[in-house]
């Protein structure tokens, strides 16, 4: 089976380095990361766009637009990007740092934005957001939003709340929106904005932080399973939802099988290829490129 990850790290992020080296025994870098997903049959990933200007400054109100991936000096040729977005900046700077952002959204390997909704503290429904998705309408770009927990206590929960994706899925009718991480804990609140909004989806990223022994331990836990389990099948829409491993918060093989625990498996090859080909229009493209440089 073909794999698409939807939601990785690969940016210089002081926090994920710890995470590689102390938690989920990774090599986070490029060639870590061909091997691994190679081993793993992913054939593409997206992603975030994120920078921190210095260790552990993440989120950066300094950062500026739009964040990228800057792990290594190049990226592997598999991984697309979503660019990030520093509203701070973006407040304070206005029509230069909309110029900016623009300027990178016709590289062949940009496939979205991404909004952190939590680690910026404004509602993704604010006014200082709506240039940015005017010019995702604009260029067909999807929208990924941070839901749910966030990975600083600097961060702030009442943002990264996913019921606020509901009020900008009305307003901005044309735009595709993906909820990162299934807005965990929040599932079933996000399974009500997959399920009521043609134009919400949700990535099922970053449930477990942990190494493969731990996750292959969380697998035996029903609690664990039947709290994403309830809010797939509430909404008994599996075309709208993507796989996403966060890597390098959790080794890409021992994750896929957990994901596959918690989706039927006449839904596997929508989950882990199809749905994010139809949520990202320029994901069609990007494959087609990868495959003639190989």
């Amino acid at each position: 089976m073909k794999i698409i990850d939807a939601h990785i790290h690969f940016s210089r992020i002081e926090s994920f380095i710890h995470t590689a080296n102390e938690i989920t025994f990774l090599d986070y870098s490029g060639k870590g990361l061909e091997k691994e997903f190679s081993e793993a049959g992913i054939t593409a990933a997206i992603g975030m766009g994120l920078t921190e200007q210095e260790a552990w400054g993440f989120p950066d109100t300094t950062s500026p637009n739009p964040m990228g991936l800057d792990l290594e000096s190049s990226v592997p040729p598999l991984v697309a990007c979503c660019l990030g977005i520093n509203p701070v900046m973006l407040e304070q700077n206005g029509a230069s740092e909309l110029e900016k952002i623009e300027g990178e959204i016709a590289r062949h390997d940009v496939m979205g934005i991404k909004i952190y909704a939590g680690y910026y503290p404004y509602y993704v429904y604010d006014k200082v957001y709506h240039p940015v998705y005017k010019l995702a309408e604009k260029h067909n770009l999807t929208v990924v939003i941070h839901g749910g927990a966030t990975y600083s206590d600097r961060a702030l929960l009442k943002y990264s709340h996913p019921l606020a994706v509901d009020e900008l899925a009305v307003e901005f009718r044309s735009v595709n929106f993906v909820i990162a991480h299934l807005g965990d804990p929040w599932v079933m609140d996000t399974a009500g904005v997959v399920y009521k909004n043609p134009n919400v989806f949700a990535d099922l990223s970053g449930f477990l932080v942990a190494a493969d022994s731990k996750i292959e331990s969380m697998r035996k836990n029903r609690l664990i399973m039947d709290h994403f389990m309830q809010a797939l099948e509430y909404t008994e829409l599996y075309n709208k939802f993507l796989f996403g491993s966060d890597w390098p918060l959790a080794p890409v093989k021992p994750y896929i099988e957990f994901v596959k625990d918690i989706v039927p498996e006449e839904h596997h090859e929508d989950v882990f290829f199809r749905n994010a080909i139809n949520v990202f229009p320029r994901l069609g493209d990007f494959l087609e490129t990868i495959a003639s440089t190989t």
